[in-house]
């Protein structure tokens, strides 16, 4: 499942490759360009890359109807908006965090600014040999916070 400016991005190239023009990631291309991919978008009208189904009017309802389809999973690549959106609709099962080791000063926000809170229970961590962090997580409903204690008001002046 891709929003509509990450499905153009890789419809633009991973769309339009051959085997020869990426090697080494043939593998890649190849599961790309197989597998059904599914667009939320209220702008897009006709989708080029092949097997592409545009996701519009109740999205909600046709993520529900998609999860539900047995023999697969529904993934996010790369498209933080549609993230957010599912992480907000309790529409995400396990979430596969990678983090590379660079900072780069900038960018789109992965996690909304506001909005409820999330707690995540932890499946599977690991570190690649260059330091990349591939962290798998299961939302797990609100967090629970430490009560704080209101301060001793006779000691207040």
């Amino acid at each position: 499942m891709f929003g509509r400016r990450t499905y153009e991005l890789f419809a633009g190239s991973w769309g339009s490759w051959t085997e020869q023009d990426v090697p080494g990631w043939e593998p890649v291309m190849r599961a790309l360009n197989t597998q059904p991919k599914y667009v939320a978008s209220t702008t897009l009208a006709d989708p080029e890359w092949s097997g592409t189904t545009v996701l519009s009017g109740d999205v909600t309802a046709a993520v529900r109807e998609l999860k539900a389809t047995p023999g697969g999973e529904l993934q996010v690549h790369g498209s933080g908006a549609p993230t957010r959106w599912l992480l907000e609709n309790d529409l995400v099962d396990e979430m596969t965090l990678i983090v590379v080791p660079a900072v780069l000063g900038h960018g789109a926000r992965l996690f909304s600014q506001t909005g409820p809170d999330l707690a995540l229970d932890l499946v599977e961590s690991r570190v690649d040999s260059k330091g990349v962090t591939i962290q798998v997580y299961r939302p797990a409903g609100r967090p629970r916070y430490a009560p704080t204690e209101a301060p001793d008001r006779s000691t207040l002046s």
